[in-house]
């Protein structure tokens, strides 16, 4: 029997991602975030949803871009630090010691040492209640080289990317292979 929990935001898992973005000055900033998500394939599109009261909500406002930095586990520390300061009062990238890299694409900032960044533009964007969800076109994705495959795609064992649950507010890592997409599927129906 499942018990009722009501309306509220425990979807598990949410991604870690840090978005970085540039302030009116040109100063590189960073957050962490956890609603996000991939919201189309033509063109390829992706979502986050930020309080209006964010430092970041007003420098995506302003420039109109973001990137998606994807920290890996042994960026966990960084990841949460990032989440817990404001850049209206200090500046994040120097405090952590990360480096912020110019996108050549976006008008936004990325962290060097993340295993893969996601470049975007922002085309939309929506107030939904206290948050606004904002979404960008991907112009680009850019991994490091040790985190492909064999096939130059994104190895998540790899990355070894962080996940949040929000329930509990805990941070975990991803877990082991279980099976192909799209195949192992084809084992539940008796008709197979």
């Amino acid at each position: 029997m499942k018990k009722s929990l009501g309306a509220n935001t425990l979807i598990v898992p949410t991604p870690v991602w840090c978005v970085g973005s540039y302030d009116k000055d040109g100063t590189p900033n960073i957050m962490t975030i956890a609603w996000g998500g991939i919201c189309c394939s033509k063109p390829p599109c992706m979502t986050i949803s930020l309080r209006k009261a964010t430092y970041t909500f007003g420098n995506i406002m302003e420039r109109k871009a973001y990137t998606i930095n994807v920290p890996s586990d042994r960026h966990v520390k960084e990841a949460d630090y990032f989440g817990l300061k404001s850049g209206r009062t200090v500046n994040k990238f120097k405090e952590t010691g990360l480096t912020p890299v110019k996108s050549e694409l976006v008008d936004a900032p990325y962290v060097e040492e993340f295993p893969m960044v996601v470049e975007c533009k922002v085309i939309h964007h929506f107030e939904i209640g206290l948050h606004t969800q904002f979404v960008g076109e991907i112009l680009d994705i850019k991994i490091d080289e040790s985190m492909l495959n064999k096939e130059g795609k994104p190895d998540i064992e790899k990355i070894r990317p962080l996940i949040f649950s929000p329930g509990v507010q805990q941070y975990h890592g991803i877990g082991e292979y279980i099976g192909d997409a799209f195949k192992i599927g084809k084992k539940a129906s008796n008709q197979s």
